[in-house]
């Protein structure tokens, strides 16, 4: 018949205690189906005495997985039987005390991290609405938000609950510690790179602070690289080399949906072609590939999170994000792209005007100036063994793409990064 194992489904010529495993996989996730009485290659070989091998198979499943999924069994005139498993509820879905998962066609044992990520599932939470081991936290720039964007106050304990960043016996939230000004969570880890990974121009890393201090800190960084500013006749124009609408919809994607229960970072790895944002973690359970890449994401892994983070104006609306970036390149020719893993999301966000390709000369003048505030064209040409009328080309046409700013003039001229 032609079918062939995939990620929702498993051929089995046989009846043996492995398929167990896959038992446990389908009901911990998105369900599938499991064929006995199936060679390897698709083809319909059938089971011998179908209805004793059906019932062996129902006494294995009710024996040996706890708790007890929620399945069907059928029979075909041709003696293949088919195991239809669904999702469950109350998750894990343990076979000899071990929980699995599909990856790829194959069956694998969950870690330590995952198997809890089933427990808070089964008991429906969700791993911001625990509560965190801190007892004393502020919320300096929670209070200015919500004072920018809600015109309130003080951040009083009341406040705190009403957003579940404090349960009612006064505990911290894991939602609450991530919003307060000092915490232990992971950050961003921005690095600009040169013509290649090996060339690191700059890199700025931070972490252990509020993830509204992440999203600020991150567009900081985006605005200092891809945009500047420029004389149009009179007027001042801002000009964005990326859309800062992508930007912002890309990196508050990675803070509301990204697994916080692992110590990693969010990457912004900034190039001169491109800006690629990778937050840890997959989609959240029951959200597939192609809803995630329609926009029709309904489900959040960090529910608290989202709503403070749309209460404030940061996310339009939930789920909206993937097409506000689509959108926002409409009127380019190039196209963001969106890469989705087991381990994390991979945002790559294009730059929309033209592309600049440094020579090694003039990535060697970039580095120099990485360090440095600002240097006379004389010293950048001693440093780097360039003669002065080679180091005055190089940093005339690197001024030109807006690489390089010029300050002062005559002997007092001095050469530094652009800061747009």
């Amino acid at each position: 018949m032609g079918r062939r194992e995939s990620h929702n489904r498993e051929l089995k010529q046989e009846i043996s205690d492995s398929f167990l495993k896959t038992v446990s996989a389908f009901a911990n996730y998105d369900g599938g189906r499991i064929l006995f009485g199936v060679a390897d290659d698709g083809t319909d070989v059938g089971l011998e005495d179908p209805e004793k091998a059906a019932l062996a198979i129902e006494h294995k499943i009710n024996d040996c997985i706890d708790p007890q999924p929620d399945y069907l069994i059928t029979i075909a005139d041709n003696g293949v039987i088919t195991l239809d498993v669904r999702k469950g509820t109350q998750k894990p879905y343990l076979y000899r005390s071990k929980a699995y998962k599909r990856n790829g066609t194959s069956t694998i044992q969950v870690d330590s991290v995952e198997l809890r990520r089933l427990a808070l599932e089964g008991e429906n939470l969700t791993f911001d609405a625990l509560p965190c081991p801190e007892t004393s936290l502020s919320f300096n720039a929670l209070s200015r938000w919500l004072n920018e964007k809600l015109h309130i106050g003080d951040v009083t304990d009341d406040i705190l609950k009403t957003l579940g960043l404090l349960t009612l016996s006064n505990r911290y939230t894991n939602a609450g510690a991530l919003l307060a000004d000092e915490n232990r969570f992971p950050g961003i880890d921005a690095v600009r790179f040169g013509a290649n990974i090996n060339r690191i121009f700059e890199r700025e890393r931070v972490e252990r602070v509020s993830i509204l201090t992440l999203y600020e800190a991150a567009l900081s960084i985006y605005r200092r690289y891809y945009q500047y500013e420029e004389i149009v006749g009179a007027e001042r124009v801002r000009r964005e080399r990326v859309p800062e609408t992508a930007f912002r919809e890309a990196i508050a994607n990675g803070l509301v949906h990204r697994t916080w229960d692992v110590a990693a970072q969010i990457r912004i790895e900034m190039y001169e072609d491109r800006v690629e944002i990778v937050s840890p973690g997959d989609l959240p359970t029951g959200v597939s590939d192609s809803d995630y890449l329609e926009g029709e994401l309904s489900l959040l892994r960090n529910p608290l999170i989202g709503n403070v983070f749309f209460r404030l104006g940061i996310i339009e609306q939930f789920g909206t994000g993937v097409r506000r970036i689509r959108e926002s390149y409409g009127p380019y020719d190039s196209s963001p792209e969106f890469h989705i893993s087991e381990q994390s999301i991979r945002i790559v966000l294009p730059v929309t005007d033209r592309r600049i390709v440094l020579t090694g000369d003039e990535e060697q003048v970039i580095a120099l100036l990485s360090d440095y505030r600002a240097l006379p064209s004389r010293e950048i040409a001693d440093r780097l063994g360039f003669g002065k009328d080679k180091a005055l080309k190089i940093l005339k046409a690197l001024a030109d793409n807006r690489l390089v700013e010029i300050q002062g003039s005559g002997r007092s001229t001095r050469y530094r990064l652009f800061s747009h």
